[in-house]
Parts: C-alpha cells; structure tokens; sequence
C-alpha cells in the first residue's frame, strides 16, 4: 500500500512539474533587468528614477508569476533594434534580434518586446519579404522581422510566440508588425496606456503591461 502511495504522489508531483511552462523574452531595455541575462548586455533596469529595482516588477516577472511558470532565458539587450542597424545608422549587428534567436533556450512560450528602437531610429522599414533574405536585407525592419519569426518558427516548432507591440509607435510600425504577424499567425498584443518615464515603463507602466498581456492570454482560453 505505501508503495502504490509513493508511486501516486510521484506521478503526481511529475505531473505538475511537466506542467509548469517555461518561459524566455526576446526583447530591448524595456526587458531588461540585471541578473537575468548575460553580463555583456547592455541593461537598464533596476532604475530608481522609473521606479521599478525589484525583478518582480518587471512585466515578464509579473506575467510569469501570474500563471505559475518558470523563465527559461531573458535575452534582452537595451538599445538594440530588431534589424541589423540602429541608431545614426550604425551597425547593430551584435545586438540585433536577428542575431540573437538561437539564445533563448528552450522555451514553450515565447514573448518577443521589439520594435521600438526600429522607429526611433526613423530608418527605412524596407520591403515585405518572406524567403530568400540577403545579408542587406537584415538591415531593415520589414524582412528582418519576417527572417526572425521564421526561423524561430523553425528552430523551435512547438514553441508559442507573442509579439508585443509598445505603445506611442508610429503607423507605420504598427501596420508592418501586425501584417508579419499575421502571415506567420503569431498573435500581437498591443499594449496602450503605459506610465513611462525617459520614454521606458515605470512601476505602474510595468503593471499596466502585465495586465494587458493577461487580459490576452485569458481572453484567448474562452
């Protein structure tokens, strides 16, 4: 009998264990948080003037905590832009999404918080394109996004992917993600509303993203 009992609670606790989902963010600073990805990265959070310094006030934090899951990899890099050039034309190869998707581990869920630095930096979005990318084509928004979500789709095939759209972008960002999205059926949330200062997510800002992101993923269980 306590034998049939150990094998129960063991195949109980494995259950739950295999349940827990893990998560990983590929995003800029507004991921960011010391301690949670790799030194090198440039980072900006913990930030005492946004009000957020405890990881647990970060957005992913609040999100994964919400549903009982566990982070997989933070790959998040401040600055860095999801093609291949950034700010006063640079190159942002070291840092650019594109250039980090084998980085994440091996997560269920994905959340990719990108895109903002790609309108800052008022560069051409480039074309739609969907296959047979050159080296130059990475340098602009448009196929770079499609590159990425593509050979994310491939590398990891049961992984979810959400795209999060940051509020205050232009139309232009706003259409081109969601029509990249959409031809890959990566769903996009768009969040509005967010408390910022120094054009990043304060406490309330990091809450109100979390929120929103939650408000989705319920809406998507009914």
């Amino acid at each position: 009998m306590k034998k049939l009992f150990a094998l129960f609670a063991c195949v109980l606790v494995c259950g739950v264990m295999s349940a827990q989902l893990k998560v990983s963010v590929m995003g800029d600073s507004y991921s960011t948080f010391t301690g949670t990805m790799p030194k090198y990265y440039d980072t900006f959070y913990p930030n005492q003037f946004c009000g957020v310094t405890e990881q647990s006030q970060q957005w992913w934090a609040q999100v994964i905590e919400k549903n009982g899951w566990v982070l997989e990899k933070n790959d998040s890099f401040s600055g860095s832009t999801v093609c291949c050039r950034g700010y006063n034309h640079d190159d942002y190869s070291d840092r650019a999404f594109v250039s980090r998707l084998n980085r994440i581990g091996a997560p269920d869920i994905l959340f990719i918080f990108g895109g903002t630095n790609d309108d800052w930096t008022h560069e051409p979005f480039g074309d739609y394109k969907y296959s047979n990318w050159t080296k130059e084509d990475l340098y602009f928004y448009r196929p770079a996004f499609a590159y990425l979500l593509d050979n994310l789709k491939k590398l990891y095939p049961n992984m979810k992917i959400y795209s999060l759209l940051n509020d205050g972008m232009s139309e232009n960002l706003g259409e081109s993600m969601r029509e990249i999205c959409k031809h890959y059926n990566v769903p996009v949330i768009a969040v509005e509303g967010i408390e910022k200062r120094m054009n990043h997510p304060t406490a309330a800002g990091m809450t109100k993203i979390a929120e929103q992101i939650q408000a989705f993923l319920d809406a998507e269980k009914k």
